[in-house]
């Protein structure tokens, strides 16, 4: 997954995004509905993520230093869990609040026309939004599913958006069918109906993504086909024998730690085990350009 494509798909996001917000505030100036409302919230909880994913993107990029020898890459990771909290509090509890304040005390819709307009607007700016970034995860994802991609992912950027554009829609048209039915009957607790949905569909998302972001924050290896190709350039190098064993783990999400121990031939001099394991190491990186940090190991095969 390029991180290029990731960054595209965010900047494409935040533009629909903050857009999107103006126009559901100023409906709700006029209507007064609690979905409205709640959708605007989403909307701004949303642009603020973008925003933390490209200052996550930016700081990651920093030198490694002596303080962090391997880098800030994971600075993506932290950035990537904070959106799932801010989605969490901001968006998700929000609209639950509302969505209870307005069941208690439902209100009639005013200028409602406006409402719906609205988000008929925003489905269509979301749905580019989302088509942006299913297009960028299309050049990556190979034969996985959506749902394998976003799982399998080892950049934070992507996936993020891809599940909190499926969740605006999602949540629009909830907001859709709540005002719709509050309209149609004349009783605006379905108002309050559509905030609520659209605030348990936002808790849902976060808690999906915060348990995402922290398997990456915990460090995950790189993905199967890349420990194979690993492993194969490895065994092609003429000094090594065979693969004892191989360990993987990024770094960052553009970042790959290897600490392979590979068997090699006893009559190995230490010049050309050197000479060997330069060999071997320009023949991983070859085949996986990921594989920054190597360390491996020769040991006599028994």
């Amino acid at each position: 997954m390029s991180t290029e494509g990731g960054k595209k798909a965010v900047v494409a996001a935040l533009l629909a995004n903050v857009g999107i917000a103006t126009s559901k505030f100023i409906a709700f100036f006029f209507t007064g509905s609690s979905s409205m409302l709640s959708e605007a919230i989403h909307s701004v909880a949303d642009s603020s993520n973008q925003v933390l994913l490209l200052i996550g993107n930016k700081r990651a990029q920093q030198v490694a230093d002596e303080k962090h020898p391997f880098g800030y890459g994971r600075r993506r990771f932290v950035y990537g869990f904070i959106v799932a909290v801010v989605l969490f509090l901001i968006g998700g509890l929000f609209s639950l609040y509302e969505g209870l304040h307005k069941w208690q005390r439902p209100e009639p819709l005013d200028d409602w026309w406006i409402a719906v307009l609205v988000l008929i607007v925003a489905i269509g700016l979301e749905s580019f939004s989302f088509r942006t970034a299913l297009r960028e995860a299309n050049k990556s994802r190979g034969k996985r599913s959506l749902v394998a991609f976003v799982k399998d992912a080892r950049q934070p950027e992507l996936p993020v958006i891809l599940l909190e554009d499926a969740g605006a829609l999602v949540g629009l048209l909830f907001a859709l069918i709540g005002v719709g039915m509050a309209v149609l009957t004349g009783d605006g607790r379905w108002d309050a109906v559509g905030a609520m949905a659209v605030g348990t569909l936002l808790l849902i998302i976060a808690v999906f993504l915060a348990l995402e972001m922290a398997t990456m924050l915990v460090g995950e290896s790189a993905l199967p086909e890349e420990v194979a190709a690993i492993r194969a350039a490895l065994e092609s190098a003429p000094l090594v024998e065979r693969v004892i064993h191989l360990r993987t783990m990024h770094v960052g999400p553009d970042e790959l730690l290897v600490g392979a121990k590979i068997a090699i031939r006893h009559s190995e001099t230490a010049a050309g085990i050197v000479a060997g394991i330069n060999e071997a190491e320009r023949a991983m990186r070859a085949a996986v350009p990921s594989a920054k940090y190597v360390f491996i190991e020769p040991d006599l095969d028994a």
